[in-house]
C-alpha cells in the first residue's frame, strides 16, 4: 500500500490526503452535531432543576442515535399546497454553508508533513463570510416554499437580521486583519502564539460572538421561528428528516460559529506554555494540538446554550436597534481607534 501512494504523482497524494482529511472532520463533525442536542438537553434539565434525558443508555448517552433513527422512520409528510422542488431543496441549502466554512478553519498545527485544515487559503475569512452569507437563502427558501404567510414571515425576518449581524460581524474582524496583516487563518493563529486576540481586541470579540447568536438564530435572537408569533416559524410545514435537517443545521452553524471565534479570538490549536504554541513535532503533539482546539469549540458551545436558558427573547425592533445603531458604530469606531495606534506605533 505505501509502495502504491508513493508511486502516485505529487497531485494525486495531495488529493488522497484531502480526502482523508474530509472525512476525519466528517467524523468528528457529526458525532458533535448529534450529541450538541444531548447537552443542550442536560444543561437545560440542570439550569431548570429536573432531569434531562436519562432512559436510552447510561445517563441518556444513546439518545441522539434514537432521535435520528425516530427522525428517518417518521412520516415524510408534504403538503399539497407547498412548493415542492424548493420545498425540498430548503433544508440541504440550510446544512451545506456550515459544512463548507469547516474546509478552511486550522484544526491543528501539523501531523508529519500534512497539516491540519483541509483548504489554507490566504483569504480565509472572506471565503468564510461569503459562505455564511448563503446560509439565510436556505430559511428564506423554507419560508417562501411552504406557501404559508407565516413561514414566510419567519423566512424574512431571518433575512433581515442575518443581513444585519453579518455586516457588524464582517467589520468587528477588520482590525484583526489590521494588525496581523494577513487574511489567512493560520497566520492569524501563529500572530496569536505570545497574546491572544481576545485581549487585544475585546470589544471586536464581543460584537463579534452577540452577532454569532443572531447569525445562528439562537436565543435571545431566535426571532424567525418564534413560536408565539409566527405559529412555528420558517419550519412550520416540515417534518420528519426535513424538518431534522433544519436543526442540525442550527448546531453546525453553531459549532462553525464557535470554530472561527476560537481561531480568531482565541488562538486556535495553541496553548501559551508546554510548547503547544508552537507547530507539532510528533503525532502525540499534533493530536494534543486538536484536542486543545475541540475543547475550546465545546466551551464556547456550552456558553451558546447556558445563554439560551438564561436570557429572554429580544423584541424585533431591540434586535435591530443593537445591530444597526449599537454594532456598527462601534465597529467603524473600533476600526479607526487600531488604525491610529498601529500609525502611532509604526
Amino acid at each position: 500500500m505505501i509502495a502504491w501512494f508513493n508511486s502516485l504523482p505529487p497531485t494525486a497524494q495531495m488529493t488522497l490526503f484531502s480526502v482523508l482529511k474530509i472525512v476525519c472532520v466528517l467524523a468528528v463533525l457529526m458525532p458533535m452535531i448529534a450529541y450538541s442536542t444531548l447537552a443542550e438537553r442536560k444543561i437545560s434539565a440542570w439550569i431548570q432543576d429536573r432531569h434531562g434525558p436519562n432512559r436510552v443508555g447510561p445517563a441518556g448517552i444513546w439518545q441522539p442515535i434514537v432521535d435520528g433513527v425516530k427522525s428517518f422512520l417518521k412520516e415524510d409528510f408534504t403538503p399539497s399546497h407547498v412548493r415542492k422542488a424548493y420545498f425540498w431543496l430548503a433544508p440541504m441549502i440550510s446544512m451545506i454553508p456550515a459544512l463548507l466554512t469547516i474546509a478552511i478553519i486550522p484544526f491543528g498545527s501539523q501531523l508529519g508533513s500534512q497539516k491540519m485544515v483541509i483548504a489554507d487559503l490566504n483569504v480565509g475569512i472572506l471565503y468564510t463570510f461569503g459562505i455564511v452569507s448563503l446560509g439565510v437563502y436556505g430559511i428564506v427558501l423554507a419560508g417562501y416554499a411552504s406557501n404559508n404567510k407565516y413561514s414566510f414571515l419567519g423566512g424574512i425576518r431571518s433575512s433581515a437580521q442575518m443581513i444585519s449581524y453579518e455586516i457588524a460581524m464582517g467589520m468587528s474582524v477588520v482590525a484583526l486583519f489590521m494588525v496581523a496583516g494577513s487574511l489567512r487563518l493560520s497566520d492569524l493563529i501563529s500572530y496569536q502564539t505570545h497574546c491572544w486576540f481576545i485581549f487585544k481586541q475585546p470589544l471586536a470579540f464581543i460584537i463579534f460572538m452577540i452577532s454569532a447568536f443572531a447569525e445562528t438564530n439562537r436565543l435571545p435572537f431566535d426571532l424567525p421561528e418564534s413560536e408565539q408569533e409566527l405559529v412555528g416559524g420558517y419550519h412550520t410545514e416540515y417534518s420528519s428528516m426535513k424538518f431534522a435537517l433544519f436543526f442540525m443545521a442550527e448546531y453546525a452553524n453553531m459549532i462553525a460559529a464557535s470554530a472561527m471565534m476560537v481561531t480568531l479570538f482565541l488562538g486556535g490549536w495553541t496553548l501559551p506554555f508546554g510548547g503547544l504554541d508552537q507547530p507539532a513535532q510528533s503525532i502525540g503533539m499534533g493530536l494534543a494540538q486538536i484536542g486543545i482546539f475541540i475543547a475550546k469549540i465545546v466551551l464556547l458551545m456550552t456558553i451558546f446554550i447556558w445563554v439560551r436558558w438564561m436570557w429572554p427573547r429580544f423584541r424585533y425592533d431591540q434586535l435591530m436597534d443593537l445591530g444597526w445603531r449599537r454594532f456598527i458604530p462601534l465597529s467603524l469606531a473600533n476600526i479607526l481607534i487600531t488604525a491610529v495606534v498601529l500609525w502611532a506605533i509604526a
